[in-house]
């Protein structure tokens, strides 16, 4: 990203939530992990998790059917079995804490296509600088966790976003969800030729 970035890869996140889910003006922005292997991730299924992940109400549904279009857009499909990422997310109330990183422009990242592992050598490793954050009045944050790993490799957040009553509620949750996605530049193989976003099972 071109500023500060959160990321969360087998590490817990520092969170200080206070007041009430009152926003003006949304911030998106997304991190990554170095090691991720974006290129090669074709399949998704979600995963049960806290709060709005495990509501089956209305606006949990909203952000599921969001996500779930914004990802066969990039020519993801959902596997029941052994998919390649898991998708998680969440909405905190109030204010938010956390330590975030500085990295550099996650699309400039994929178009080197660089990628960290085990045999990447010492001096030949980015690293992450850490940088305390705070967002503001409400945040959804989406991760993506690498299945064979079970690592976070992305995620992306709006902050200050205001989630009214009754149906405009899943509208400004389905905007956020398309805006945190416009930081996740990775197309599929055989987007452009357009490959479909049927469900398969592997």
């Amino acid at each position: 990203m071109k500023s500060c970035a959160t990321y969360v890869a087998g590490s817990t996140l520092c969170l200080l939530l206070t007041g009430c889910f009152t926003a003006r003006e949304a911030r998106v922005e997304s991190d990554y992990s170095y090691a991720g292997q974006f290129r090669r991730y074709r399949t998704y299924e979600f995963v049960s998790g806290q709060g709005l992940a495990a509501d089956t109400s209305r606006l949990g549904d909203a952000v599921r059917d969001a996500i779930r279009l914004r990802l066969k857009v990039q020519g993801y499909r959902p596997a029941r079995r052994h998919p390649d990422l898991l998708v998680n997310f969440r909405l905190f109330e109030g204010d938010m804490r956390f330590r975030g990183y500085m990295q550099q422009d996650f699309a400039r990242w994929i178009s080197n296509g660089y990628v960290e592992d085990e045999e990447t050598p010492s001096e030949g490793r980015q690293g992450y600088e850490p940088v305390r954050m705070l967002l503001k009045e409400g945040t959804l944050l989406i991760t993506l966790i690498d299945h064979k790993t079970n690592r976070a490799v992305w995620n992306g957040y709006a902050s200050g976003v205001s989630i009214p009553a009754g149906n405009q509620g899943e509208v400004v949750l389905r905007r956020s969800v398309r805006s945190i996605f416009d930081q996740y530049h990775v197309f599929t193989e055989g987007y452009l030729q357009g490959a479909s976003g049927e469900s398969v099972e592997r």
